[in-house]
């Protein structure tokens, strides 16, 4: 049976339990994330779970500049191998992230986003501040006067 805010599903065929799953974008600190009972409708909980989340989100895109971060030199299948590793928890953290956001729940969602962009912020600007010196620091450059 729907309530019009979500959806009643049965847990199994011999538990009567029932557990309520929100179809659509709502507010609240009423929110499964990952794992039955967390955060429990606790504000404190809830909290953790909106910074876990941005974490996660921060981390798949920092982890994709460790895809390069292999020395020159490495054995290719040792290569390989940690790239494969990378590849896999990568992976694995934006499989937890999509499915936090499953929740529906609008502060899970903003996490997840502010997350990414935190991630994807932070690598832009070592990529440009790693450009920048090494396009200053040849010794006909002159760097600009502020």
């Amino acid at each position: 049976m729907s309530n019009g805010s979500g959806m009643n599903m049965p847990m199994s065929n011999s538990s009567v339990k029932s557990m309520n799953m929100q179809m659509s974008f709502y507010w609240g600190k009423d929110v499964i994330v990952l794992f039955s009972g967390w955060p429990d409708s606790n504000p404190g909980m809830y909290v953790l779970a909106l910074f876990f989340v941005l974490f996660l989100g921060a981390a798949i895109e920092m982890m994709t500049m460790l895809q390069a971060a292999v020395k020159p030199g490495t054995r290719p299948i040792l290569g390989a191998f940690i790239q494969a590793g990378v590849y896999i928890v990568r992976t694995c953290f934006a499989y937890m992230v999509m499915l936090s956001v499953m929740s529906y729940n609008v502060g899970i969602f903003i996490a997840a986003l502010a997350g990414h962009g935190t991630g994807f912020f932070v690598i832009k600007i070592r990529a440009l501040s790693k450009e920048t010196e090494q396009q200053y620091s040849s010794p006909d450059c002159i760097p600009p006067k502020i």
